[in-house]
């Protein structure tokens, strides 16, 4: 083959992985504005049970912003009724005890009765969060729940429990005096790759559609 069909193949090729980038590109910020209007929206709904997904437990078993501000915004939806028990999920990470015990301590605490508190300590992922916290709603009989998480992370978190054949509704812990707008913005977007690069979770559909 001639060095002028190669020059020119090669160019061909830079094209379309350029075009094939900004298309990625584009695709990824688009779902990102996506994520975050999604996330801002508050979808909680009556349901049979809260399952709050785990965020970093410190030194000492101390709960981190983001797992304060998601137990808080669960125990607000018990106390109005809407969801007679809550689901702690999340395992043991960096700094023991795990995340669901350091949860359902703080729930407790804020006047949620213990025994309204599940735990599922086993996950270290969002897929594990549904999968395992799914083991436990199936043998409760629960089919309806409202996952409470950072916003950014509500869409992918959905997706997730949905492929467990769950009906999920959503509600966002407050972050505006936890995250910069750098900080938002960032973990925004990589929520959204995260959902790009794993199709067959972003076109999850509700079991009732």
């Amino acid at each position: 083959m001639r060095p002028s069909s190669l020059r020119a193949r090669a160019g061909a090729l830079r094209r379309l992985l350029l075009v094939l980038g900004g298309a990625l590109t584009c695709g990824g910020f688009g779902l990102a504005w996506y994520v975050g209007r999604f996330g801002r929206r508050e979808g909680a709904v009556p349901a049979e049970v809260g399952v709050v997904l785990g965020a970093r437990v410190l030194a000492g078993g101390v709960p981190s912003g983001a797992l304060w501000a998601r137990v808080e915004k669960a125990v607000a939806l018990y106390q109005q009724g809407l969801v007679p028990r809550l689901l702690f999920s999340g395992g043991t990470g960096l700094h023991p005890p795990s995340e669901a015990q350091v949860m359902r301590a703080l729930a407790v605490r804020l006047g949620v009765p213990a025994e309204a508190c599940l735990l599922e300590e086993q996950s270290h992922s969002t897929e594990q969060n549904a999968r395992f916290s799914a083991e436990v709603l199936r043998r409760l009989g629960a089919q309806r729940v409202v996952v409470i998480s950072d916003a950014y992370h509500l869409l992918r978190a959905r997706q997730y429990f949905r492929l467990q054949g769950l009906e999920v509704a959503t509600s966002p812990a407050p972050s505006g005096e936890r995250l910069e707008a750098v900080e938002h913005f960032y973990w925004t977007v990589r929520e959204a790759f995260a959902l790009l690069a794993h199709p067959r979770v972003l076109l999850a559909r509700s079991p009732l559609r």
